[in-house]
């Protein structure tokens, strides 16, 4: 597979991650670690689906600890910190402090064996940054000393999901269908804190159902699929830089449904996200040519 081609089926998450508000917006009021439970059960049995239909399901008893780890770590503990992060502090600030991730991503990457990082990645992830942070922060209040711990939390959750990408790239003879085993175990996780911390709520009628099964099939689980091809044999630091559009199409989408109304302020974060992913695509082209990175038939 193409670098180009595993860079756009990743971008694919970031696409469905914009669907991520509006359908957790109609999954209401199904608590969230439930909610966790519910969608990654149902990402999980897709690619248990995927497995059996190109004989892949063996190729899960296989998985290295260190990728199995990795891949629980990265799902479940992400997940598991944004949460909390959110219960701990205003999730406009929370929000927008896990919103490094990925920034993060470019930075990290390149420290990757093949991978370079030029002025143009980092000025791009800074103008998506700042892009993002006029969305989700928009006219709210600043940081208080009070939500710290919320604060921390949400810095560890963006440090969660940058590492995981990021060091997916040292496990790319790992097939894309372990995703799936990574999906079961982090709902098996989430049941237990959900039986542990809260109370069973079922989604409310036939949208909050759509709502639910949306999420499971779109942004928690199609998405973490080609999300692994894309930071596995694609251009990361471009894959970082274009994230930045997920809050951005999210926006969109809100405004076009009519839960949210168009500003100013949306028009400047789409002009600093585009050009920042301009910036960021600029780079990567005039980068010296790497070495494909090599890849199974599974994707």
């Amino acid at each position: 597979m193409s670098q180009p081609r595993a860079t756009a089926i990743g971008f694919t998450a970031v696409l469905l991650w914009a669907l991520l508000a509006l359908f957790t917006v109609g999954s209401a009021p199904v608590p969230p670690l439930q909610l966790n439970a519910m969608c990654f059960a149902l990402g999980g049995t897709l690619g248990l689906i995927w497995a059996v239909a190109t004989g892949q399901l063996s190729a899960l008893r296989k998985v290295p600890l260190p990728a199995f780890a990795l891949g629980t770590i990265g799902l479940f503990g992400y997940h598991a910190l944004y949460f909390a992060a959110l219960r701990n502090a205003p999730p406009a600030q929370a929000g927008l402090i896990a919103y490094l991730w990925p920034l993060l991503i470019v930075l990290f990457s390149g420290l990757l064996p093949g991978e370079s990082l030029r002025p143009g990645h980092l000025f791009g992830g800074l103008a998506g940054f700042a892009g993002a942070a006029l969305i989700i922060v928009g006219g709210g209040t600043g940081f208080a000393p009070e939500h710290l711990t919320g604060y921390a939390l949400a810095l560890a959750c963006a440090l969660t999901w940058s590492g995981y990408s990021v060091l997916s790239r040292r496990f790319g003879t790992v097939p894309t269908v372990a995703v799936a085993l990574f999906c079961v175990v982090t709902a098996l996780f989430s049941s237990l804190l959900h039986l542990m911390l809260e109370e069973t709520v079922a989604p409310q009628g036939l949208l909050g159902w759509a709502a639910v099964l949306g999420l499971g099939l779109g942004p928690v689980g199609l998405a973490f699929y080609t999300w692994d091809i894309g930071v596995k044999r694609g251009d990361i630091q471009m894959l970082g830089v274009a994230s930045y559009a997920a809050p951005l199409f999210s926006t969109l989408i809100l405004v076009l449904v009519g839960i949210a109304e168009p500003t100013l302020r949306l028009a400047l974060a789409t002009v600093l996200i585009t050009g920042g992913a301009g910036l960021a695509a600029r780079a990567s082209l005039r980068r010296k040519p790497t070495v494909a990175v090599s890849a199974s038939s599974d994707g």
